[in-house]
Parts: C-alpha cells; sequence; structure tokens
C-alpha cells in the first residue's frame, strides 16, 4: 500500500518534489536527487524506471513527473522529449472507466470505491498536467501552433471523461485547477498562431461549456474576449448552432458581443451603477454589499471602490465608506495597482463626509486632516485628475486654507477650461470667504457666459447674494425677478404637468429656493407683505418646509411677536430636527428673554455646533452667554472663533458645491 508523507496534508499532488522526496513504497525511499542525476545523465529510461518501482507508478505517471520536473528545471527541450513518450488517448481510455463510475455507496464498499476514483482521479490529473505543461513548453520555443493542439486535446480529453461537464464536488483540486489553466491557454495560442477564427471559437468554447470554472478565471476570459473582439479587427459572425440556445439572444456583431460580455461581467455592478444614476444608493449599496459578501467576492477593488463611492456621499454611510476604501486600496495590487489613487480618493471624501458628524472637536479635526492626507496622497497617483484636483480644493476650502483652494480652483478651471459649472461656483466662494465679493462677482459673470441657460440657476442665486453683501438688496431682487423668468420660461418649455415635488427635486431652476431667497431679503427689508406673498410661493411648492418656518419666525421676531418667533423655529425643527439655523435662533432668543433660560439657550447652541461647527453666529450668542455667566475665558475662545469665522465665511457652504 502506498504511503505519502508531505509537509502539508493537503499538498500530496501540488509539486513534484514533494511527491518524490518523501514517497516510501515497501521501505523504499526514493531521493529527488537521485532521480535528476539519472536525468542529467541522459539517461531518462533509468529515471523513469525508477520512479515506476518505487512509487508503483504505470508508465504514463512517471513521465509526467519526470517531465514536470525537468520543465521546473527550465529544460524545455529536455522536458518534451519525456513529455513525448505519453499516449494520451491511451491513459484517458484506461482511466475514464473508473473516473465516471460513482463510489459505491454501501459501506463495505465506499472505503475502497472511493480510493480508487480519488486514485484515478489523481492519476488522470498527473498525465492532463503534463500535457499542458507540454503546450507551455512549446509556447516557450515559439511553436504557439503546436502548443494550441496539445492544449486542445487536454480539453478533448476532459469532454470525453465528463461527459456532462465537470461535477463541483467530489473533482481533484489538482485536476481542476489544469482544466481551468488549459481553458484560459488555449485562446491565447490560436492568437500567438495567427489563428484568429479558432481563437474566437476557443473563447467561445471556455464560457459555454461546462468547465465549472471559478468567478476570477471566468471574468478574466470574458474581458479577454470582449478586448479581443473590440480591437483585433477579425469579424467573429454569430456563434455557431452547437452554442446557440433556443430563446436567448445572439450578438449579430463584434460590438454587440463584447457589450454583451461586458454587460455579463459586470452585471451587478451594472445594476447597482443603475439605481446609483437614478439616485436610490441605498438600493444600489444593498447590491453591492451582497456583492462583497464573504461567500461572493469580497475583495473586488472596482465593486470596493463604487460602494465607496455611494457611501461618501452620506454621512450616516462614510464610516462604511471608509472600511471599503481601505479594503480597496489593500487589494490593489499587480494588475489593479493602477487603482490605488482611487482607493485613497474614496478614502478622503468617506473621512471627510465622517468629520461632519464627529461626536467632539478632536475628533472632528483629525478626521478632516487624515482626509486631506489620503487625497494629497491620492494625487501623486492622479496628477491631472481634475476630479481630485477639485475635491482637493473643497476640502482645503472646508480648512479655511483659502490661499490653497483658490490655487485648487484656478487649476480646475484651467484643466476643465471652465467648461463645468463647479469650478466657477468653487471659485466665486472661496473668494466670498476672502471678503472679496466684487472679485467674486467677476467670475460669476464670466461663469454665466460660459454656462448653457439652463444650468445658470445656482450662479444667479450666489450672485443675488453677492449682491446683498456689497449693500446692493435693489440689484439683488432684480437678479431674483431675472431667476423668476427663468423658472417661466423653463416652465413653458418642459411642461406645466409635473408634480411640484419632482419640479424641486428635477428643476435646473429651483424656483422653491427663488422664492425661499426673495422671502428672506424681503424680511431682512422688513418689506413684510412682499415677504408673505414670496411665503405662500414657496407653501404652495412644498407644504411644510423647514427653511419656510424658520423665515416666517424670522419676520414674525423682525415685528417684535417673540413667541410667534419662538414657535415657528420650533415647528421647523419638528419638520428637520437638525436644522441649524433654527437652533442657533433659539438659543439666541432664549439668551435675551431671561437669565434662567441661559442652560437651555446654551444646550440649543452647542447642538448647532455640533452639527456645523463654522457656525459664526452659534459661536458668537455661546460667547454672550459664557459673559453674562461670568466663565470670561471660555467666552473670549467663543468670540475670537466667531472673528475667524466671519473673516473666512462663505457665502454658501462649500460642500453645497459637491
Amino acid at each position: 500500500m502506498l504511503e505519502v508523507e508531505s509537509r502539508e496534508s493537503s499538498g500530496l499532488e501540488d509539486d513534484m518534489s514533494v511527491e518524490v522526496r518523501e514517497v516510501r513504497a515497501n521501505g523504499l525511499s526514493i531521493k529527488t536527487s537521485e532521480v535528476e542525476a539519472k536525468l542529467d545523465e541522459g539517461n531518462i529510461l533509468e529515471a523513469e524506471s525508477s520512479l515506476r518501482e518505487g512509487l508503483s507508478l504505470n508508465f504514463e505517471e512517471a513521465r509526467a513527473l519526470l517531465g514536470r520536473l525537468e520543465y521546473q528545471r527550465g529544460n524545455l527541450e529536455s522536458a518534451l522529449r519525456v513529455f513525448d513518450g505519453i499516449d494520451l488517448q491511451a491513459a484517458i481510455q484506461r482511466l475514464q472507466p473508473s473516473l465516471t463510475e460513482k463510489p459505491s455507496a454501501s459501506r463495505r464498499g465506499r472505503s475502497r470505491g472511493e480510493s480508487v476514483h480519488t486514485t484515478s482521479q489523481h492519476a488522470a490529473s498527473l498525465v492532463l498536467e503534463a500535457i499542458y505543461l507540454k503546450a507551455k513548453s512549446l509556447q516557450k520555443l515559439s511553436r504557439a501552433n503546436d502548443a494550441a493542439q496539445e492544449c486542445a486535446s487536454v480539453l478533448d480529453a476532459v469532454e470525453r471523461i465528463f461527459h456532462n461537464g465537470i461535477p463541483d464536488v467530489l473533482v481533484d483540486h489538482k485536476l481542476q485547477e489544469t482544466v481551468s489553466k488549459a481553458v484560459e491557454l488555449l485562446p491565447e495560442l490560436w492568437k500567438q498562431a495567427g489563428c484568429y477564427q479558432e481563437a474566437m471559437s476557443a473563447y467561445r468554447r471556455a464560457l459555454l461549456s461546462q468547465w465549472n470554472l471559478d468567478n476570477e478565471c471566468c471574468a478574466r476570459i470574458q474581458k479577454a474576449f470582449a478586448i479581443f473582439l473590440l480591437y483585433s479587427g477579425v469579424e467573429a459572425g454569430p456563434p455557431s448552432l452547437a452554442f446557440q440556445i433556443d430563446g436567448s439572444y445572439v450578438p449579430r456583431n463584434n460590438l454587440e458581443e463584447a457589450i454583451l460580455l461586458l454587460m455579463i461581467l459586470l452585471r451587478k455592478c451594472y445594476l447597482a451603477l443603475c439605481y446609483s444614476a437614478a439616485g436610490q444608493n441605498k438600493v444600489a449599496l444593498n447590491l453591492l454589499r451582497k456583492f462583497l459578501h464573504k461567500h461572493e467576492r469580497p475583495d473586488e477593488p472596482h465593486v470596493l471602490l463604487l460602494a465607496a463611492r455611494i457611501c461618501s456621499e452620506d454621512s450616516l454611510f462614510a464610516s462604511e465608506g471608509v472600511e471599503y476604501a481601505q479594503r480597496a486600496i489593500a487589494n490593489a495590487q499587480g494588475v489593479n495597482e493602477h487603482l490605488k489613487g482611487v482607493g485613497l480618493r474614496m478614502l478622503g471624501l468617506c473621512l471627510g463626509k465622517q468629520a461632519k458628524i464627529a461626536s467632539s472637536d478632536v475628533e472632528r479635526s483629525h478626521l478632516q486632516s487624515e482626509a486631506l492626507k489620503s487625497l494629497v496622497g491620492a494625487r501623486a497617483f492622479e496628477r491631472e485628475n481634475p476630479d481630485l484636483i477639485f475635491e482637493l480644493g473643497v476640502q482645503y476650502a472646508e480648512h479655511r486654507n483659502s490661499n490653497a483652494a483658490l490655487r485648487y480652483a484656478k487649476w480646475f478651471i484651467d484643466a476643465t477650461g471652465g467648461s463645468i459649472l463647479k469650478g466657477w461656483r468653487l471659485l466665486a466662494l472661496v473668494l466670498s470667504a476672502q471678503q472679496r465679493y466684487s472679485e467674486a462677482e467677476v467670475v460669476t459673470d464670466a461663469a454665466l457666459d460660459e454656462t448653457a441657460k439652463w444650468e445658470q440657476g445656482p450662479l444667479l442665486r450666489l450672485k443675488a447674494k453677492l449682491k446683498i453683501s456689497q449693500s446692493l438688496p435693489m440689484d439683488a431682487v432684480e437678479t431674483y425677478r431675472f431667476l423668476l423668468a427663468l423658472v417661466q420660461a423653463q416652465r413653458k418649455y418642459f411642461g406645466p404637468l409635473r408634480s411640484s415635488a419632482s419640479q424641486i427635486e428635477d428643476d435646473k431652476v429651483n424656483e422653491y429656493e427663488v422664492w425661499q431667497g426673495l422671502a428672506n431679503l424681503y424680511s431682512s427689508l422688513s418689506h413684510w407683505r412682499d415677504a408673505e406673498i414670496c411665503l405662500e410661493k414657496t407653501r404652495a411648492l412644498q407644504q411644510y418646509s423647514a427653511a419656510a418656518l424658520h423665515t416666517e419666525g424670522l419676520m414674525y421676531e423682525g415685528q417684535g411677536q417673540i413667541k410667534e418667533a419662538l414657535a415657528a423655529y420650533n415647528n421647523s425643527l419638528l419638520l428637520e430636527e437638525s436644522y441649524v439655523p433654527s437652533k442657533v435662533l433659539i438659543g439666541a432668543l432664549l439668551w435675551k428673554m431671561s437669565p434662567k433660560a441661559l442652560p437651555v439657550a446654551r444646550s440649543f447652541l452647542s447642538d448647532a455646533l455640533r452639527l456645523e461647527p463654522t457656525n459664526r453666529v452659534a459661536w458668537y450668542y455661546l460667547g454672550m452667554i459664557h459673559k453674562d455667566d461670568g466663565r470670561l475665558v471660555d467666552a473670549s475662545d467663543c468670540f475670537q472663533a466667531a472673528s475667524m469665522l466671519e473673516e473666512s465665511h462663505p457665502l454658501e457652504s462649500f460642500s453645497s458645491i459637491l
């Protein structure tokens, strides 16, 4: 009985040196060095005889082991001479009955039946691997045509052994590995031989036959076939009738077949991309989570990056996105190493989003620093990526490093030729944060000249705010009137049949925001009647709105109706619990109303700063509360923060551009 001692229990067939070095049969120890010495002397027959006697192997098995040893040693010509002595057809005919028979299920016969079945598969894997290595040797010796024929003979033999395809259980690991390698190699050999129609057939055979390929091998073949179809210059024609399935779609040309392959290859990512593009990020993320399950493909870099990208758009999923991005970076190796820069970029975006909901200033500062560090690291890989340049500009702007933000905003505009709206908006907002309002208006006007009519809404809204900042309220009103004219033109062009909700979501020029902006402007001018008319317009478009209730509170407060103002602010928080402007003004009103209300006022302002740490008004009123409580050092710190933020406060949030 043959006894095998291996360093690894599963490594019996993994390496020739293991099989030969540590095999004992009838007390005789066979050493690799003895076999190698005989091969070095050119005594192939003696080396073969030693293996057959020492290991109880037949002729083909002994030759397979010797040939593998010569191949591993780099002696390709010698390996071919050894492999040439193997009669593949005879070996397969001899092994086929024991391979296709199912092991006996009886208790007494099971052990022997399974042993014979396993031994037969192991023997078959030795012989088939020998022919595969023969094909590899011929390939390395630039005999691609001969190599392809030998490789095809391996697959022909497997099809004769397994009539109904390779089963996914009880298959020798080495046998499956050899089959997978041969399936992937054959079309490449035909291409190297210049036989392109044979390569087409080999690709289709690889993908349509039952080879029990794993996901990664199948994906590599699909990708290689798609590239071949697109760039080979050879028209494939439709698959033969043998490969066609009734009722299935049959591509008519190379392009259709390549598209079909890529859609199949990316089917789960493609579904997720569609949902993401439709704004259904949660559905897309759930699909990707299934795809990244530990039993599927948990380390696929492209899918990890897509999941991280979706998570980067929502603070609630940002920490999950950080994990995906880190895994993508760790798996960006080999052919995927170019994705490391994308991974660092996604990591930076997710960390930046996570910082917005940090529970403490220390954690927030740390996350922001790590976000900036990741984005800077990504630039080493993607120096000319305009999106990365833009994201770095936003990150620097949120760090209040306005000079760096200004530089990156200009780089982005140069890189894109001024054709992308968000670059102009970033530049104008950075200038507004530097209190350079007239220059910001010049930039806005330049952007308007470069922007299509339906895309001008955000720029015109910003221009109106710039007019207000320059104490030109009537010019701001005129800009809002121009925006309303654009809304009317938009409604006429696209039709009036959409619901108000879809209009607010889809319109390029947002009518709700226009009326809301006008209501705030008229309220600041104490034009209460005009402000009320504008608010009525906003309620018609969106019945329940925290922003509208906040504006209503401003109107009440401006007219001295403090209780009504407080009620309006509270109502806005009932609609939107995290609406910061109302939290700030509730805190301010409570501070003004009574010293007894200071603890509650402090709570509202602290909560507002937790949500929006750059809110200068909240810092100011918190400083006033500390001052009234006698905490002068804390008050000084708050006033200093408010002053610094006032000097670098943009007219709109930088994150609103993303």
